[in-house]
């Protein structure tokens, strides 16, 4: 149980909108596992207990530094491939691409690297944060259409989400973030229209009016 509390309301919204944001997808063996760029260390560990369990024969680790990043000593994809390899992924089978800044250069650029290491045209397991598994399917449904993904993320309840990096104003800026995005993005052509219901509408709005807006570039 986390030990930050929220207001009744804001949690309440809170949960609602983490789980619009989370698909749940069905996981089973892939050719590979793309982990998308991440201030959350959990995200590679995740992936690394994917390979290990034989959902991936290797893995492509995507991302620069972003805002939440830009102190790291080294790119997000870098720490990231640490991760995994502190948690027994062979080197060969880690594959970084450091240029990427938003997702859609995260997609851009992992596509680069997966053409050229599999011509297997099986699914990919992509990985995330759990509140950005729908923003990223939404985006691989447009920019990277002739491939099928599997989205997940780390089994992490709402309630246990939060660390003392990971903040609720932080954690519920970006997810009010994400939804706006996904609301916005695919009349840009940046990704595929998902469907939103009024519950999660006024949810969002009501993280919104609480102050955890994260407001677009």
């Amino acid at each position: 149980m986390s030990t930050f509390l929220l207001p009744v309301h804001v949690d309440r919204a809170a949960r609602i909108l983490w789980d619009y944001h989370r698909l749940d997808e069905s996981i089973h063996a892939a050719a590979g596992i793309v982990v998308f760029g991440s201030n959350d260390l959990r995200v590679a560990a995740h992936a690394a207990d994917l390979y290990h369990r034989g959902m991936g024969r290797w893995i492509v680790f995507s991302g620069a530094r972003g805002r939440m990043t830009e102190h790291w000593p080294e790119t997000e994809a870098m720490v990231m491939a640490e991760t995994a390899r502190a948690k027994g992924v062979p080197a060969s089978d880690i594959h970084i691409e450091n240029r990427a800044t938003h997702t859609g250069e995260n997609i851009r650029f992992s596509r680069e690297i997966v053409d050229r290491i599999s011509s297997i045209s099986n699914p990919l397991v992509v990985v995330q944060k759990p509140y950005m598994e729908r923003r990223t399917r939404a985006a691989l449904d447009i920019q990277w259409p002739d491939r099928d993904f599997l989205v997940t993320s780390p089994p992490i309840r709402f309630d246990a989400y939060f660390t003392e990096e990971l903040t609720p104003s932080i954690v519920l800026g970006a997810m009010t973030g994400d939804f706006q995005r996904i609301l916005d993005y695919p009349a840009k052509g940046f990704a595929s229209t998902q469907p939103v219901s009024p519950e999660v509408m006024e949810a969002f709005q009501i993280l919104c009016s609480a102050g955890y807006g994260d407001p677009l570039p």
